[in-house]
């Protein structure tokens, strides 16, 4: 087994956010975890639709940063991605390809400066990495 898998790409695609992975979240379906996520950015239903129902995870990630965020958005958005990622991974061939990474580090590296949930330049905190993990773990503790 890998000690890291640093890069969410080709086999490790599936622990991206912009993973093709419909879950349902505070009452509406969203494409992926990156669309869920954009949208939670807002209170306002209207947002959260409109983001709900763009194409692409990309497009997703555009429209939430061009949202105004809600107010308690720095305090919550850690639990938002936890709760996200538990949804994600109750599709079984998702949580089984989740639990074949093992033991090993996820890293989200990345080229484009995110540094906080990911790993830029070898520097950042890698929220996203320790959340999948701490998931991974979860999932793995139930079975025992």
């Amino acid at each position: 087994m890998t000690d890291a898998i640093d890069h969410f790409t080709g086999k490790y695609r599936f622990l991206s956010n912009f993973y093709p992975s419909e879950i349902r979240w505070e009452g509406r379906s969203y494409r992926s975890v990156e669309h869920a996520y954009q949208a939670s950015k807002s209170l306002d239903a209207s947002v959260r639709r409109k983001i709900a129902d763009l194409p692409s995870p990309a497009d997703a990630k555009r429209e939430g940063r061009r949202s105004a965020l809600r107010p308690d958005w720095e305090t919550v958005k850690v639990d938002v991605m936890r709760a996200l990622l538990r949804l994600k991974f109750e599709d079984v061939a998702l949580r089984e390809q989740l639990l074949s990474t093992g033991d090993a580090q996820l890293i989200e590296s990345n080229t484009w400066g995110d540094r906080e949930w990911g790993v830029c330049r070898g520097q950042g905190k890698n929220l996203l990495g320790k959340t999948l993990m701490e998931v991974r773990k979860e999932i793995r503790d139930a079975r025992s």
